[in-house]
C-alpha cells in the first residue's frame, strides 16, 4: 500500500484541525467520508506532526481496549501544533505535558491515581447525594421557569446546574463558581473568539496563554493548603492529602487532579443536557414521546451523550511498531480517536444522524473505553436523569427561538448559546 493509499485529502485533513468546523457542523461530512473512503487515514497538515485517524466504531473501541499499545503519556493526548509542542516541552522540562491529569498517564501510575477518588463517582457513593443533587435541579428548573417563557438554556440552566453539583463534591465554595466556570470556558474554548481569553490577541496566541492554568494553580493551591491544614468531607480533602506508595503527591499532580474535576467535571454534562434540549426543542414528536414515558429518560441522557459527545478527539500513541486495521504504524506514531465519528457510525447505529429518546441498544463511545473509561460518568448520568425528571413533567411546550450555537473547538465542545421559548407549570 502507498503513501497515497493512506493519506487523508488536504480538504478532510485541514477539517480536522479546523475549530470552526467543530461549531459549524462540517466535521461531521468529514467524518461521514472517512468512515467510507479512509476509516484509518493519515493526516498530513502543515504545521502539525502526521497524525492516524480512526473514525470507525470498532477501530476507536480496539485502541482504547489496547491501552498498552496505545499509550497516553508519551505524547500529548490532545492535538496540539508542531510550535506548541516545542514551547511546552521547553516550559516543562522535555514533557509534552502542561498537566499531569489521568488523561496523561498511562500504567502503572494511572490505576494508582484513579483509585485515589474512584470510591467518589461511584453510584453507591453518588446514591448518598442524590436528594441535594434533585434540591439543585429543583431550584434550575424554578430558576427556569421565572424567566417568563423565554431564556438562553446554555446560560440560565446548563453551565450552572452540573457546575453547582461538582463543586459542591469537590468542596468549592458557591460564591467561588462563576469564576470556576469562567476559567473553564476559557480553557476549553480558547480558539473561540467569545469564550477565549480576552487579552490573548488570536487562537494561536490562547493556546499558549499560560495564565488561564496559572490562575487555576494559585486558586487550587490556596483550597489544597486549607483542605491539609482542616480536612473536611470533600473531594478536595481527598486530593490535598493523597499518598502513592507512601509518598504524598506533587504539587503538579495535585493540581491537576483539581483542574481535570473542575473542569471535565461539569463542562461535558453541560453540553450533553443543552445539546439534549436543542434536540428536543427541534423534535416535538421526540419531546412528547419522552414526557408520555417518564422510562425512557435513561435513555434520553445516552442518546443525548451520544448525539452531542462533548470530547470529540483524544490522541494516542504507539508504543511499538504494529499492524493494526491493515495499517502499518510505527513506534511514536500519533493517533487521533474521533468519538463523535464512531458515535455516528452507520455499522453500529441505525439511522445515526436521527436523536431517537429510545434507542437502543445505544453503545456510544462519548465516555471513552478501556483504562480510560470516564471517572465521572456515572455522575454525569445521575445529574442529566434527575434534571429531567424534574423538568420534563413540568414542561408544556418547547421551541427555538433564535438561532443556536456551538463552541469552536477540536477537542471539547458544545452548544454555547440556545435561545429557547417554552411554557411550563
Amino acid at each position: 500500500m502507498t503513501i497515497a493509499d493512506i493519506r487523508i485529502p488536504a480538504p478532510q485533513a485541514q477539517t480536522l484541525v479546523e475549530p470552526l468546523a467543530y461549531a459549524d457542523g462540517r466535521i461531521f461530512e468529514t467524518y461521514a467520508w472517512l468512515r467510507a473512503n479512509n476509516p484509518l487515514g493519515r493526516a498530513e497538515i502543515e504545521g502539525i506532526d502526521p497524525f492516524w485517524v480512526a473514525t470507525r466504531h470498532e477501530d476507536i473501541l480496539e485502541i482504547s481496549r489496547q491501552n498498552s499499545l496505545f499509550l497516553n503519556g508519551d505524547r500529548s493526548p490532545t492535538l496540539v501544533s508542531q510550535e506548541a509542542d516545542a514551547r511546552i516541552r521547553d516550559m516543562m522540562g522535555g514533557s509534552p505535558h502542561l498537566l499531569r491529569t489521568l488523561v496523561q498517564m498511562d500504567a502503572p501510575d494511572h490505576p494508582k491515581y484513579r483509585a485515589l477518588t474512584q470510591a467518589w463517582f461511584m453510584p453507591t457513593n453518588l446514591k448518598v447525594h442524590e436528594a441535594r443533587i434533585r434540591k439543585i435541579a429543583r431550584a434550575a428548573v424554578d430558576k427556569m421557569a421565572a424567566t417568563g417563557g423565554r431564556c438562553d438554556f446554555v446560560k440560565e440552566v446548563a453551565l450552572h446546574y452540573p457546575l453547582h453539583v461538582v463543586m459542591e463534591i469537590m468542596g468549592v465554595p458557591e460564591a467561588d463558581e462563576p469564576r470556576m466556570l469562567t476559567l473553564t470556558q476559557e480553557l476549553f474554548g480558547a480558539a473561540d473568539p467569545e469564550l477565549g481569553r480576552p487579552a490573548s490577541e488570536s487562537p494561536e496566541d490562547r493556546k499558549f496563554d499560560m495564565s488561564v492554568i496559572t490562575d487555576f494553580f494559585a486558586y487550587f493551591s490556596a483550597l489544597s493548603a486549607s483542605r491539609r491544614a482542616n480536612p473536611r468531607d470533600d473531594l478536595a480533602s481527598v486530593i490535598a492529602n493523597s499518598t502513592i506508595d507512601g509518598n504524598p503527591i506533587s504539587e503538579l499532580e495535585a493540581m491537576s487532579y483539581y483542574i481535570i474535576v473542575a473542569t471535565a467535571g461539569h463542562d461535558t454534562t453541560s453540553s450533553s443536557t443543552a445539546g439534549a434540549f436543542w434536540a428536543l426543542a427541534e423534535r416535538p414528536d421526540q419531546l412528547a414521546k419522552v414526557k408520555a414515558n417518564p422510562a425512557l429518560i435513561p435513555g434520553l441522557v445516552d442518546e443525548s451523550i451520544r448525539w452531542t459527545t462533548p470530547v470529540k478527539t483524544f490522541m494516542r500513541t504507539a508504543a511499538e511498531d504494529v499492524e493494526f486495521a491493515g495499517r502499518k504504524m510505527c513506534k511514536g506514531d500519533w493517533l487521533m480517536l474521533c468519538y463523535a465519528s464512531g458515535n455516528r457510525d452507520e455499522a453500529v447505529f441505525e439511522a445515526p444522524n436521527e436523536f431517537r429518546v429510545d434507542r437502543s441498544p445505544n453503545k456510544h463511545l462519548a465516555f471513552g473505553y478501556g483504562a480510560h473509561l470516564c471517572l465521572g460518568q456515572h455522575l454525569a448520568k445521575m445529574e442529566m436523569r434527575i434534571l429531567w425528571e424534574e423538568l420534563l413533567p413540568r414542561l408544556k411546550s418547547l421551541e427555538l427561538a433564535g438561532v443556536p450555537a456551538m463552541s469552536q473547538a477540536t477537542f471539547v465542545n458544545g452548544p454555547k448559546t440556545l435561545p429557547v421559548r417554552f411554557e411550563m407549570d
